[in-house]
This record gives structure tokens, sequence and C-alpha cells, in this order.
């Protein structure tokens, strides 16, 4: 028992940054309360103990703003990151190792018996606000972000984000090299958004870099063909990307000339 609220606490230290003292932590998180909570609980739910375990659960809820159904399992170094509006279900499995940040839900979508809640792999992170319903399955080392809502297993690695989730797509190391190549000599970097929350922008410039890419190589080629044919190319001095500037002339600042003259008003 001793060692795994051990462990819970070093989960806060190594998942929040401001966390101070063992002290603090044991009585200001309310994760790690409705945690141990839970653990208490769900040995009574257990042992049938249900109506007692469940008010167990409904005191820690009250005090916490979490609320944990006592026959969930949860593993080891669970962190709930500010908690409130979290909701876990009765057939929720959780691994270890899994973060939680506030306004969670591991819900379920039947009101059928047996499993209706989804599964957990370890080393999971569901960002604030996301929705997991269903008695569906997150691999190991998933991501959901925030305001996600997931009906479809994750396989394990992946990042979901979006409503309905959709899995980020993940480009292979070649493309991302193309990619900076081109970003670089561009003068910008396309990758100033985080892969885990794509940006429609962002997207679209890496389309475009995509796009010249593939029409870079393919006037490779052809020049090549040309070459081999006997034709010489000419040396053009193309001007950089980012030096690119557009300058205004003094005529664009100077008014238009015209004929007509200024009339005298009496």
């Amino acid at each position: 028992m001793f060692q795994r609220l051990r462990e819970d606490i070093r989960s806060v230290f190594d998942r929040d940054p401001a966390a101070r003292t063992t002290f603090e932590v044991l009585t200001s998180y309310p994760g790690l309360h409705a945690l141990m909570a839970h653990r208490f609980s769900h040995w009574l739910w257990s042992h049938d103990f249900k109506w007692l375990a469940r008010f167990v659960s409904h005191i820690a809820r009250w005090l916490t703003g979490i609320e944990i159904h006592p026959g969930a399992c949860i593993g080891r170094r669970f962190f709930i990151d500010h908690g409130m509006g979290v909701v876990i279900g009765e057939t929720a499995v959780i691994g270890d190792d899994c973060t939680l940040y506030h306004g969670v839900t591991l819900g379920g979508t039947s009101w059928q018996k047996g499993k209706r809640h989804p599964t957990l792999g370890n080393d999971v992170v569901v960002g604030a606000g996301a929705k997991v319903l269903g008695p569906i399955e997150i691999g190991d080392g998933a991501r959901i972000g925030s305001n996600a809502v997931v009906l479809k297993p994750v396989p394990p690695g992946a990042t979901v984000v979006g409503i309905p989730g959709r899995l980020v797509e993940r480009k292979t190391a070649q493309e991302k090299a193309h990619r900076e190549k081109l970003a670089e000599r561009m003068g910008f970097d396309a990758y100033g958004v985080t892969r885990d929350a794509p940006d429609p922008v962002a997207n679209a410039i890496n389309c475009m870099l995509d796009h010249v890419h593939v029409l870079e190589t393919k006037m490779a080629r052809m020049c090549e063909v040309l070459k081999s044919m006997g034709y010489e190319e000419e040396e053009i001095d193309l001007p950089e990307l980012s030096n690119c500037e557009i300058h205004s002339t003094a005529e664009d600042s100077e008014p238009a000339d015209t004929d007509e003259t200024p009339r005298e008003h009496p």
C-alpha cells in the first residue's frame, strides 16, 4: 500500500513542475486524493461491499470533483492533473503510467451490461476535455488531444485530435527532410506548430512544399534528358527566395500627372 503511495507521489513530481514538496502533494492535490480514495473503494468493491464502495466514491467526488467508479481498474503511477470534471466509468481499465487532465471522460455509449468503457494501455496521455467513449482500446503510448472525441480504437503510439477523433498523419523521415530543406530555402519554419496539434495554415504550407519538391524533381529529370540530346542549358542566376522583397518605386509614391489645369474658384 505504502509502496503504491510512494509511486503515486513520485509520478506527481515527474509530471507536474509545480509540485514542490511531498507535504504539498499529499495535502493539496485532488488527483492524488481521488486516486487514494479509489484504491480503497476498489478494494471494497472487489470484496463485495458494493454500497460502501459507492459511498466512498461519492464522498471522494464531493471533495475532489473527480468521479471514479469503484469498479474501474487503474494501474500504477496514475496521475490526474487538476482533475476537476474527470469521469471514469465502471468497466474502464487504465494501464500503468497514464495521465489524464481535467474534463476527461472515459465513458460508455450503451446502457447494456458488460464491458462498455474504454481500455487504456500503458503511458497514455488524455488531454483536457477529451472524451473517450465505448469499449475501445487505446494503445500503449497513445496521445489524445484536448477536446477530442474518440469513438474508435487507437493504435499504439498514435496521436488523435478533433471531433470526431482522427489520427494525425505522420510523415516519413525522408519526407520531413525534404520539407525542412525547402522551408530553409524559403526563409520560414514550416514546423511552427507541434505535430500533435496540426494547424490548417501549416498543413497548407506543407502541401505546397511537397508540391514544389515534386516539380523540382521532374524539372531536374527533364533537364537531364535534354542534356543527353545535346541541349546546352543556359546558366541563369535565380534570386534566393528568402531575399525576395517588394520595394516601392519613386513613381509609385508620386501623384499621377494630369493634363488638367487647376480651376480658379470665384
